[in-house]
């Protein structure tokens, strides 16, 4: 039961670094899309910056903390990114930075998901042994 314990810490080890990795990533795109590449047209660029940011960072405390519940809720949201950024590369504008964009929202769906099934099943086995 060790080994699988253990097995199961590497995994939300690497699913944390991911999660954690992808979600600076696509803060600091969202940042330089909105900020320095392509600013919104309009004297105030960076309220269409902190639109695209507020939402994200209001997850940012609970996924720092590594709660798992946090990290499903956070993929329920990234599924409205997602859209938005399929949007965005279908636009020949800005293709490059919406396949960025939605590679990163996928990687840390994926990385957010599997981080809260392996958390919660790390503290299911923990409390039971």
């Amino acid at each position: 039961m060790t080994t699988d314990i253990r097995k199961l810490q590497s995994r939300v080890r690497l699913a944390r670094l991911l999660t954690l990795a992808s979600f600076g990533a696509l803060l600091a795109l969202l940042t330089l899309w909105f900020m320095v590449l392509r600013p919104a047209p309009g004297d105030h660029p960076w309220v269409v910056w902190l639109w695209h940011l507020l939402p994200l960072l209001a997850f940012a405390p609970s996924i720092i903390r590594g709660r798992p519940r946090a990290h499903a809720w956070l993929c329920f949201f990234l599924l409205i990114l997602f859209i938005e950024a399929i949007l965005a590369a279908t636009n020949p504008a800005t293709f490059g930075l919406g396949l960025a964009y939605s590679l990163l929202v996928g990687v840390l769906f994926v990385a957010a998901m599997y981080y809260a099934r392996w958390k919660g099943q790390l503290l299911r086995s923990e409390n039971a042994g």
